[in-house]
């Protein structure tokens, strides 16, 4: 056992996706900006600058919403590309500091930087020296939080934004956490603070003071996790695993919110040729087979059906995912009805295919590399580059995303 305290670092890039936006238009530099599409359309805000989140601006917001609070804002289309192309030199620099690091999301990690003392000196002078190289060699700006466990250093880097290092001191996690309020807990939302405010938890002190059993006959298991939280500990959630530790996912999904609501087969199927390509592009980045195909579907209405399909055998094959969400469209779709939102969804993941058929393994290696080939143009011209003809009339761009089988450090695809 290492004699060593534990150190964990959260790296936060401050504002990534505007951020690298401003390094392609500086003009966009000290203003109101949003990201993820345009004021009129249906979209959700991918992200805001600090200017924007002033009038209430935040992520996961409706676009059209984002437009009200703060019209003089500047809407900017997302380019998941170039945040791609930034997160591996992110990643680059937070390598060089650990050989343990953790991409909790394209523009986040964990480091465990234990026992990196003699290499990089104490922790903040450390982080100190990680904030320089950061800005030197991406010129983007990272908050730094420092601390014992995932958890607070997590709590603690979303305290010192923007562009700051915060270091809680060994001992002092309780005392840092005690005044603040229970929702700065990574997992607690809305419906969570609902039912802690209504047992007069308002605090995260207020949540230590519960005895652990009080807490799980409340909220089960999550109680538990939520004790431990209030303790500074890493307790269920996000933090199961080590750091560095290869997490697969376990589920890969895209999907598309229309301009302007379609009955239109061809445009649908179109769409949903295009959702499969991402989605199979994202099943190889990760080196998966997927087993379980589901569609979404919400009409103009916002009725919303799931339904999924299990493969024989699994599959990272564009075409084959097509086949399978197709069927299950055209089994479930209202025809004439006006459809406002499609996605294609892949899970249960296998490392290896299932042994077919000599002619049918044949067909499926010519399918392997000619998709293997279009990847490697996608990943050097971007996503919609190359493109099967029947997608080619959807008409959309991808949306800017977080998909964890895209991240730096993850296993690629196998060629």
């Amino acid at each position: 056992m290492s004699s060593f305290p534990k150190t964990i670092f959260h790296v936060d890039m401050d504002a990534f996706f505007v951020s690298v936006e401003e390094l392609y238009d500086p003009s966009l530099k000290g203003k109101a900006v949003v990201v993820g599409g345009q004021r009129h359309e249906r979209g959700v805000v991918s992200a805001a600058s600090y200017e924007a989140r002033k009038f209430g601006v935040h992520s996961a917001m409706p676009l059209r919403t984002a437009a009200k609070l703060c019209s003089h804002a500047i809407f900017v289309d997302g380019h998941p590309d170039r945040y791609r192309d930034y997160s591996e030199k992110v990643y680059g620099v937070l390598n060089s500091f650990s050989p343990q690091v953790e991409m909790a999301s394209i523009d986040e990690a964990y480091l465990d930087m234990t026992g990196t003392d003699r290499l990089h000196g104490p922790p903040l002078r450390a982080a100190h020296a990680l904030h320089r190289k950061m800005k030197l060699e991406t010129q983007l700006n990272c908050s730094i939080g420092i601390g014992i466990s995932r958890l607070i250093a997590k709590v603690s880097s979303a305290k010192a934004k923007p562009n700051g290092v915060l270091w809680v001191i060994p001992g002092q996690e309780s005392k840092f956490l005690a005044p603040l309020d229970v929702r700065d807990i990574p997992g607690v939302g809305a419906v969570t603070e609902k039912n802690l405010h209504g047992l007069g938890i308002y605090r995260v002190g207020d949540l230590a003071r519960f005895d652990d059993s009080f807490l799980e006959q409340q909220f089960g298991k999550w109680g538990l996790a939520l004790a431990g939280k209030a303790r500074g500990e890493d307790a269920g959630g996000w933090f199961d695993s080590a750091v560095g530790e290869d997490t697969q996912a376990k589920s890969i999904s895209h999907e598309h919110t229309y301009n302007e609501d379609t009955a239109d087969p061809q445009q649908l199927e179109s769409t949903l040729m295009r959702l499969s390509e991402m989605v199979g592009r994202r099943l190889r980045e990760a080196g998966v087979f997927a087993r379980t195909i589901q569609l979404k579907l919400r009409y103009k209405d916002f009725s919303t059906i799931t339904r999924a399909h299990t493969l024989a055998d699994p599959t990272q094959i564009d075409t084959e995912i097509f086949a399978q969400v197709r069927t299950l469209f055209l089994n479930n779709w209202r025809k004439g009805a006006e459809v406002r939102l499609l996605g294609v969804h892949a899970s249960s993941f296998d490392n290896v295919p299932n042994q077919a058929n000599l002619l049918d393994g044949d067909r499926r290696q010519r399918w392997q590399q000619a998709l293997s080939a279009a990847d490697h143009l996608r990943d050097r011209f971007g996503d919609s580059s190359v493109t099967l003809a029947s997608g080619m009339n959807a008409g959309f761009r991808e949306r800017t995303h977080e998909n964890p089988a895209g991240l730096p450090g993850k296993h690629k695809r196998h060629d």
